[in-house]
């Protein structure tokens, strides 16, 4: 009878501690990365125009088939009209994206790293800020014609912005202590910008550098459609005034292949160049 006393407790206690669970560690993160996230959306987006398409949901003059887009396509490549399209507004978009990114990294930093640089520089940049490019260009247009030295500057003032705004936000939020330690250690003006300045402004650089890219496919967008005697812009405006829809939508399906290109490799620069940061992003 003793000894049954005695078990009973302890045959409750080892069941007890058996039936106990572990505190499972749940990801409180995005989890793991998705390989082709950047294209997973668009192709989802082309199986459900296909879907629309085949089925007569989609009415073919309200917008043309993909196959027949395709078609269409084909027959510009091999007629040379869409490569030559192409390589001008590329050119175009390059070049704008280039001077747009130089002169606003460098206002940036100079009102960045300067009080009376900021009080010289970031008010007309915040009134031009204020004005959209787009409203500019009539008065570009008076200033320097309809060639392409209006459209590059159009696409320059649309790039300048995001980049300056984003790169000054990096520059005034980095740590005062590192400028006391660099004062310490008697580091130049020189060395401290380009071991200290630059690499903690990189992260708000490359986001402005991807508002940026979209500000310049969206200038080069409005520029090709105005006066435009070459580039996808004027393929579609010609288009537009004969009712070819299928051409149309193959020169918006090139725009947004630019883009998407294009912040694929700004992103894939960030993670590059950012790989030393614990983020979200990086799990």
């Amino acid at each position: 009878m003793a000894t049954t006393a005695v078990e009973a407790p302890l045959v409750g206690v080892v069941s007890e501690k058996t039936t106990d669970k572990r505190v499972v560690r749940r990801r409180l993160g995005p989890g793991p990365r998705v390989p082709g996230t950047l294209w997973i959306g668009p192709v989802l987006l082309l199986g459900l125009w296909c879907l629309a398409s085949a089925t007569g949901v989609l009415d073919p003059r309200t917008l043309s088939e993909p196959w027949v887009v395709v078609e269409t396509a084909q027959r510009l490549i091999a007629d040379g009209r869409l490569p030559e399209a192409l390589a001008t507004s590329a050119y175009r978009a390059s070049l704008g994206l280039v001077i747009g990114v130089g002169v606003g990294l460098a206002l940036a930093l100079v009102s960045g790293l300067s009080r009376v640089g900021e009080a010289v520089i970031d008010g007309p940049v915040q009134v031009k800020r204020a004005i959209p490019s787009l409203a500019l260009m009539p008065l570009l247009i008076l200033w320097l014609g309809i060639g392409e030295p209006m459209k590059v500057i159009t696409i320059a003032l649309g790039v300048l912005i995001p980049i300056y705004i984003h790169t000054h936000n990096g520059l005034r939020g980095i740590d005062s202590r590192y400028a006391e330690l660099a004062e310490t250690v008697s580091l130049r003006r020189g060395a401290f910008v380009r071991h200290v300045v630059l690499p903690g402004a990189t992260p708000d650089f490359l986001l402005g550098l991807r508002f940026a890219v979209l500000n310049a496919l969206l200038s080069l967008v409005v520029v090709e459609q105005v006066n435009a005697t070459s580039g996808i812009g004027h393929m579609i405006t010609l288009a537009s005034s004969y009712g070819q829809t299928e051409i149309i939508v193959v020169g918006l399906v090139v725009y947004a292949l630019l883009g998407l290109v294009a912040d694929g490799i700004v992103r894939f620069t960030e993670r590059k160049a950012l790989a030393w940061r614990r983020t979200l992003e990086s799990h």
